[in-house]
């Protein structure tokens, strides 16, 4: 029974933010890599930053009914593996009697870079689509993806 109040009460929050004021564009997606020689790999970042009375939905939620986040990380000619989540926190909300792991202000997601010996050009791209959802202390938001591009030079 509290599953399905808990899932008609995010229902009812998508509902009702989907016509007022929407906070999913506060969030930014950056991040970083570094230089990597042909036949050789190197560690990369991507960093969501969640403004203060934000939180996003962990990798692992806590709960069948919000949409965790997720971290798709590709490059083209190169090999791209090992995005690591962080351990969220977990906090207790008003609107659910169990807790929640979420992430809030600056989060890392670690991941793995390797550019084969016979790579052409001098730089390598990855592209980052993140997915989360957004929520105040009360409400929830619709989940959205936002896209970082990031390039390594190649020696």
């Amino acid at each position: 029974m509290k599953k399905l109040l808990f899932g008609l009460f995010l229902s009812a929050a998508f509902i009702f933010s989907a016509g007022g004021f929407n906070q999913t564009s506060a969030q930014t997606i950056s991040g970083s890599i570094g230089a990597v020689k042909r036949g050789g790999s190197t560690k990369g970042t991507i960093v969501m930053s969640v403004p203060g009375g934000l939180h996003v939905n962990s990798s692992r939620p806590n709960s069948e009914f919000a949409i965790p986040t997720v971290v798709k990380v590709s490059a083209v000619g190169a090999k791209v593996s090992g995005v690591n989540y962080p351990r969220g926190k977990n906090r207790k909300f008003a609107f659910s009697q169990d807790t929640l792991n979420v992430y809030e202000g600056r989060t890392a997601f670690g991941f793995n870079l390797s550019v084969p010996a016979n790579f052409k050009g001098n730089v390598v791209k990855v592209r980052a689509v993140v997915r989360y959802q957004a929520c105040t202390d009360e409400v929830c938001y619709a989940p959205k993806s936002k896209e970082v591009t990031l390039t390594a030079k190649v020696q």
